[in-house]
């Protein structure tokens, strides 16, 4: 561990981490974790509809559609010269999310239907404690308003095909038709209910309303098993959504801690990257350029001098990257294999599958050589099609140069991933780093 991280910083920093992990089983949840942060580190909201007043070394967030948000410190530096400093980040990870009419009745039991949201490993929902969280849309004496709920107790099940009827599940894979196998069990039926009765009961419960007020809702499903370190010096961690609620945390630790920074600072985490971000929410959409544009107004700058701004501005999209596996060797670029615990990862695709160059390499390793802390590059097998991020959408949207950087981890996708305990301090002291030119 470098001189300037300490262990306490690391314990402090995973610690941390896993609270964020087990306070967020979905965006919306992640969005109010996140503002909870961000009031106790002194951060005043803004909303969209008002007009914004804001102070020189002011700490302000706003958030969009209650699943995206962005925070930001306005730096002391003429902002035309010294531009914005951002990190990018995602609120959403690959899973299950219940239909609008979910309940499936029939042969004694009450089912729910979901869809498939983004890229899953859905064998690893399989015999699993799960249940459901998100928000749900009730009626009031005031109008529609919007409730978080979160069932903490397991509430559904996708059980195995036991292996007499599925013998060649060993070496064939665990494979569920996405229509007809991945109807999660609810309960026994019960005479006179139907399963979508019992849902709006149980939702009417936990939004503490009456179940004919609940409207419509966004659930996700999620595994209740707590994040927790494992290994033999406990070196590693294990939970649901490390993608890619690490770096939404890592950034907002970054920010809270920077104090009177030259540049204004951003911490952007969106929604609807595991989609394709094509949302009022997701990176795709305005919510960054509407954001920043405002900043630039409330600067009093012209056109001339936004350019300016935007041109001396750098980006850091920040999302997992892909730790070496040793059991599957001929998964990796021979020359890129990065492991846990090493530091951040740098990710390079010639294909702008990831919006790094040489130079924005070059200028992160700086960043990371400045905080005193290791860094690795990541490529992708070239017989593999490779993931991307929002790096590509938002550099080129934005016009901002930008890197793309994440903390190794294994099982991404899967409902219970791993990564590295150290990496988390790392990456705060990166971000810190960038936040502090």
């Amino acid at each position: 561990m470098p001189a300037n991280l300490p262990n306490t910083d690391a314990t402090n920093s995973i610690s941390g981490l896993l609270d964020y992990l087990d306070a967020s089983p979905t965006p919306w949840h992640a969005v109010a974790s996140a503002e909870t942060r961000l009031h106790a580190a002194g951060f005043q909201r803004l909303e969209e509809t008002s007009r914004w007043q804001l102070a020189a070394g002011g700490r302000y967030y706003v958030t969009r559609g209650e699943s995206s948000l962005i925070a930001f410190t306005v730096g002391h530096g003429p902002l035309a010269e010294t531009g914005f400093r951002i990190v990018g980040a995602h609120t959403d990870s690959p899973g299950l999310r219940l239909k609008p009419r979910p309940g499936l009745d029939g042969d004694g039991l009450w089912r729910l239907a979901v869809e498939v949201y983004g890229g899953p490993i859905l064998a690893t929902f399989a015999d699993r404690d799960l249940s459901l969280a998100g928000r749900v849309m009730v009626r009031t004496a005031e109008g529609t308003a919007s409730r978080l709920v979160r069932f903490e107790q397991p509430l559904l099940r996708l059980p195995n095909l036991a292996i007499h009827m599925n013998r060649e599940v060993n070496e064939q894979g665990l494979k569920f038709n996405r229509q007809t196998e991945l109807p999660l069990l609810l309960g026994l039926a019960a005479e006179g209910q139907d399963a979508d009765a019992r849902l709006r009961e149980l939702l009417a419960g936990a939004a503490q309303v009456a179940a004919k007020d609940i409207l419509s809702w966004d659930l996700a499903v999620y595994d209740v098993q707590k994040a927790t370190r494992w290994g033999a010096a406990s070196e590693f961690i294990a939970s649901g959504r490390i993608d890619n609620l690490a770096s939404c945390h890592a950034a907002l630790q970054a920010l809270c801690a920077t104090e009177a920074p030259a540049p204004t600072c951003v911490a952007a985490l969106f929604d609807h990257e595991e989609v394709g971000s094509e949302s009022p929410t997701g990176a795709g959409g305005s919510f960054a350029a509407d954001v920043l544009g405002r900043l630039c107004l409330q600067a009093g700058l012209d056109g001339e001098d936004r350019h300016r701004a935007m041109a001396a501005s750098f980006f850091v999209s920040a999302d997992a990257a892909h730790a070496y596996q040793p059991n599957f060797p001929n998964a990796y670029e021979p020359g890129h294999k990065v492991m846990v615990n090493g530091g951040p990862v740098i990710k390079t695709h010639v294909g702008q599958r990831y919006t790094t160059h040489a130079g924005t390499a070059a200028r992160f390793m700086s960043l990371c050589e400045k905080a005193g802390v290791p860094c690795q590059q990541y490529a992708h097998r070239s017989d593999l099609a490779c993931g991307s991020t929002i790096g590509p959408m938002l550099a080129a949207g934005l016009g901002i140069p930008g890197v793309d950087v994440g903390s190794a981890m294994w099982a991404m996708h899967s409902v219970r991933e791993s990564a590295g305990a150290r990496d988390q301090a790392y990456m705060i002291a990166a971000l810190h780093a960038l936040f502090g030119e």
